[in-house]
C-alpha cells in the first residue's frame, strides 16, 4: 500500500514537472522543473529496485547537465521575444510528435508491456544491479561500449579543435628562446666609481629596446 502511494506521488510529481518544463516562460524555471523531474524519476527507479540507474540519473543529469544549463542561462543575456518567435512555426511538428508518442504508449499498454511480469535468470538474481549491469556491459556489449567511448573522444577533440582560435596579439611564452638566451643579451657587468652614476651607454642597447 505504501509503495503504491509513493509511486503515485513520485509519478504525479514527475508528470507535473515535465509539464512545467514545456510550459514555463522563464528558462530558469524550465531548468528547475527539469531538475525536479529528474529527482522524481530517480525516486521511481529506487522504488522499483533499480538503485544503480536511479543514482546514475541523479549524478549525471542533475549533478552535471542540469547544473551546466543553470550556469549557461545565468551567464548569457536571453531575449525572451526571440525565443517565442519560432513557437508557432514548430507547434504542428511538436503536436504531431506528441500524438505519435501517445499512440505508442497506448499500444504498449494494450500489448502488456507495463503488465509488471518480468523474468530474471535464476543464476544472477541474487547479485546486485551494478554487478549484473557490469557483467552484461563488458561481455555481451563490450564492442559497442568501446565504440561509444571512441565516439565521445572524437566529439570532445572535435569540439576543442572547432572552438580553438589562434590570437596573434596574445603574448606567449617561448621556452626555447628563454633557454637559449645568453648572459650578454641580458646584463652588462660594470664597475662604477663611488659617487658616480652609471651612464646609459654602459647598458646593452638590446636590453634598452626590450
Amino acid at each position: 500500500m505504501l509503495a503504491d502511494l509513493l509511486f503515485l506521488l513520485f509519478g504525479g510529481t514527475l508528470l507535473l514537472a515535465g509539464l512545467g518544463v514545456i510550459t514555463a516562460r522563464n528558462p530558469m524555471y524550465c531548468v528547475l522543473f527539469m531538475v525536479l523531474a529528474f529527482v522524481n524519476a530517480t525516486a521511481l527507479f529506487v522504488l522499483l529496485g533499480a538503485e544503480f540507474l536511479g543514482l546514475l540519473l541523479l549524478m549525471v543529469y542533475v549533478g552535471a547537465i542540469a547544473v551546466m544549463f543553470l550556469f549557461v542561462i545565468m551567464t548569457i543575456d536571453i531575449d525572451f521575444a526571440v525565443l517565442k518567435e519560432g513557437f508557432a512555426t514548430y507547434l504542428p511538428i511538436g503536436a504531431l510528435l506528441a500524438a505519435l508518442l501517445l499512440i505508442e504508449l497506448i499500444a504498449a499498454i494494450k500489448g502488456g508491456l507495463f503488465s509488471g511480469v518480468a523474468t530474471t535468470p535464476s543464476e544472477i538474481s541474487d547479485k546486485p544491479d551494478i554487478i549484473r549491469i557490469g557483467e552484461v556491459l563488458f561481455t555481451d556489449y563490450a564492442l559497442p561500449f568501446q565504440l561509444i567511448g571512441l565516439i565521445l573522444l572524437v566529439a570532445m577533440v572535435g569540439s576543442i579543435v572547432l572552438t580553438h582560435r589562434r590570437r596573434p596579439e596574445v603574448k606567449r611564452q617561448d621556452v626555447a628562446a628563454q633557454i637559449a638566451r645568453k648572459k650578454e643579451d641580458s646584463m652588462t657587468m660594470t664597475s662604477p666609481k663611488a659617487g658616480a652614476g652609471v651612464r646609459k651607454s654602459l647598458f646593452n642597447p638590446k636590453n634598452v629596446e626590450k
